[in-house]
């Protein structure tokens, strides 16, 4: 018994040992749109098969204006710069695996999710708050993470 006990510690330091040898690689990717070159975080951080993107706002990255029309006009915004970008790094929106959606009104979680739900149809988690401000005067921002497969 004591043996087998002896054993089964070894074979935990011995794993413990490789993971720590196997260390990961951690990419920071600068944003594919040229006049979003000098922002102050990565577009996406990689590590191994999982890729996190920075919180997207309803602007339109090519004339950099917020787009009007309200939270459904934002929201489309919104989920096309993620396309975007998951696009750039080979993915699609049927890769995400997590959304965090930051409302600046709650009152506005209806209308959001109506657009929400013909992008997402695969139904990744998803968590939603409400702020009382969000960066750029947007309504809405949303950040997720995409599994390569």
């Amino acid at each position: 018994m004591k043996s087998n006990f002896l054993m089964h510690c070894l074979f935990i330091l011995l794993s413990f040992q490789s993971c720590n040898d196997s260390k990961s690689k951690i990419s920071f990717h600068k944003s594919h749109e040229p006049n979003r070159a000098n922002v102050p975080f990565s577009d996406a951080v990689e590590t191994e098969n999982l890729l996190f993107l920075t919180g997207q706002i309803g602007k339109n990255h090519k004339t950099g204006e917020l787009i009007s029309g309200g939270i459904e006009a934002e929201t489309k915004q919104v989920i096309e710069n993620i396309k975007a970008v998951l696009a750039h790094h080979n993915l699609s929106l049927d890769n995400v695996v997590k959304c965090t959606v930051i409302l600046e009104d709650i009152n506005d979680f209806k209308a959001f999710n109506s657009v929400y739900t013909k992008y997402f149809t695969k139904k990744p988690a998803r968590t939603t708050f409400a702020a009382s401000a969000l960066a750029g005067g947007a309504h809405i921002e949303i950040d997720v993470i995409a599994a390569k497969l």
